[in-house]
């Protein structure tokens, strides 16, 4: 009976095994159709790594672009395959899943040894926790604030098309135009965060600090997505967090093809580089003509510094007067008369629509719309300046020409923040979204984006920014200060003190029967906060004669 019983249990195992067999081979199909799906998956994540790289047509020198293309035309393959697998596995039945499972653990192999051969072709990948792409003055106060909120060695890098470490930009339109070697401004005398009376940043306190400055390095492409950002060289960074403060770029006349743009000693006043080219075409040209584009914040420093370089200075603009955007035509008539007075001559209503060379190339006059030649030797152009945005072109909202962000800086993307001139923001004090180009936004934008990064992280609730728009210039003996909104009606005040060792004298704007705005001219710190908190505050008056009358002693009282 013993051996009966044997025999069925000897049987029934015969009988069972290949069904067992079977069974295990449906379990095994699974679990590798789990696995080729997340490598496959990964793979599509270098491929356009890779395929972004390939765009920017920068990998010469870093990768064999023959084995490349070859590489993703099989990856192009493989993925073909797999597609037609895909359905058939859901199809559930029992005998088709037996027969696939040989070929999903070839495809399973075959997507390792791929992979492995895509991560080589692109080498190592440089990861942050943090980036922040630009170098201006933005990233180095966004710098400051990662220190002070807490960052570990390694979590943040800064990648600069500029070769050194951020500074603060304003000094090159004044103190770097200096003619007196000894009170000139030089690095590192200006690296920020001098300009808000912290201390200066060396580039040894970012490396005390842990944090990478990656500079001389240009970012030409851009994945959001993928978090990925690539450089001319054809190097590679990833990030968890980003912060954008790309800044602004000069609009250039060779931008229109106006006719001889591209002389030699015509210069735009943007970066370091640019400041240094400037100074030595002073020594050498010294005592010579410069002319001036522009009537706005750079024509009106730079041609005050060349008249101190004792050059012969003619300033070209198109508008009826000087600072259109915020001076009055009262206001503009002081400058205008002052910048007169020190020699320099105005031109206004008429553009430059061509320039001049000499035999070497060097500019040697300007030719204006109404007919008129100016000599020059030197040209400083100051029309404007655009934001650079164009990298994140498609990937983000944009508003009124720059990225679009909440109160924390936080754009459309999850993760990516925008700071500085490149990003359009709500301005709380007024409920509507503005851009603003200045130095002080760029400072305030960039530490509130940090706190707001952290808050996010550690849960903690952070109020949204709350900006006041501020602008100021100093040039000869002058110094202004301008804080709210230039809108609806103004009201001009001066101080007719004949002991004002300065001049003295303002404006107020008024608009739904309050003052928005304050502009001062001359005036001391406790008089330029007395504007700066009326601006904020935002007064109702009940007698315009009376505030004529008190002027900026109006102010003063709150």
């Amino acid at each position: 009976m013993a051996s009966s019983f044997n025999f069925v249990i000897g049987s029934a195992k015969f009988i069972f095994a290949p069904i067992e067999r079977c069974l295990n081979c449906k379990r095994n199909f699974d679990e590798n159709m789990k696995v080729l799906q997340k490598l496959l998956k990964e793979l599509n994540t270098v491929k356009e790594v890779i395929e972004l790289r390939l765009s920017a047509e920068i990998h010469g020198g870093t990768m064999q672009t023959e084995e490349v293309k070859n590489w993703l035309d099989d990856v192009q393959r493989i993925k073909t395959e797999i597609e037609i697998i895909e359905p058939k596995a859901k199809e559930k039945k029992f005998l088709s899943r037996v027969f696939l499972g040989k070929m999903v653990e070839e495809k399973v192999v075959e997507l390792k040894a791929f992979l492995r051969k895509g991560k080589a072709f692109l080498g190592m990948v440089k990861s942050f926790k943090y980036i922040i792409v630009g170098g201006g003055v933005a990233a180095g106060y966004a710098a400051r604030e990662f220190d002070r909120q807490g960052l570990k060695p390694g979590q943040l890098a800064i990648i600069s098309k500029e070769a050194v470490a951020p500074y603060e930009r304003p000094t090159l339109s004044k103190g770097y135009l200096n003619p007196n070697p000894k009170a000139a401004a030089r690095l590192p005398e200006f690296h920020v965060c001098v300009g808000s009376g912290g201390d200066r940043l060396l580039p040894d306190w970012y490396k005390e600090k842990g944090i990478q400055l990656i500079l001389g390095t240009e970012i030409v492409k851009v994945n959001l997505a993928l978090k990925t950002l690539v450089s001319a060289a054809g190097e590679i960074f990833k990030f968890q967090t980003l912060i954008i403060a790309t800044g602004s770029t000069v609009i250039r006349l060779t931008d229109f093809q106006v006719e001889g743009a591209d002389a030699k000693n015509m210069f735009y006043l943007r970066e370091l580089e640019d400041a240094d080219k400037l100074v030595e075409s002073i020594k050498m040209k010294k005592y010579g003509k410069a002319v001036i584009i522009g009537g706005g914040y750079i024509g009106l420093e730079v041609a005050a510094a060349m008249s101190i370089n004792d050059f012969d200075v003619t300033m070209v603009y198109p508008d009826p007067w000087c600072m259109p955007r915020l001076f009055t035509p009262t206001m503009a008539a002081f400058y205008e008369s002052y910048y007169e007075n020190k020699g320099i001559k105005i031109i206004k209503g008429t553009v430059s629509v061509g320039f001049n060379a000499n035999a070497n190339g060097e500019v040697k006059g300007v030719k204006l719309k109404d007919g008129r030649v100016l000599e020059a030797d030197i040209v400083v152009v100051g029309v404007g300046a655009r934001p650079l945005t164009a990298l994140f072109k498609g990937q983000l909202e944009e508003d009124k020409g720059g990225i679009k962000t909440d109160g924390f800086f936080k754009t459309s993307m999850p993760g990516v923040y925008a700071v500085g001139d490149v990003a359009t923001f709500p301005i709380k004090l007024y409920n509507e979204m503005r851009r603003v180009e200045h130095v002080d936004h760029a400072r305030k934008s960039a530490k509130h984006a940090v706190k707001a990064i952290k808050a996010n992280e550690t849960g903690k609730e952070l109020e949204e920014y709350d900006y006041l728009p501020y602008f100021y210039s100093r040039t000869f003996e002058l110094s202004w200060q301008f804080y709210g909104d230039n809108v609806g009606e103004t009201l001009f005040f001066r101080d007719d003190n004949p002991l004002s060792p300065k001049p003295k004298f303002g404006s107020y704007w008024i608009k739904d029967g309050k003052i928005v705005g304050a502009f001062l001219e001359g005036g001391t710190p406790e008089e330029n906060k007395a504007i700066a908190k009326v601006s904020r505050l935002n007064p109702p008056l009940e007698n315009l004669d009376q505030l004529k009358k008190e002027g900026l002693s109006f102010a003063s009282k709150f």
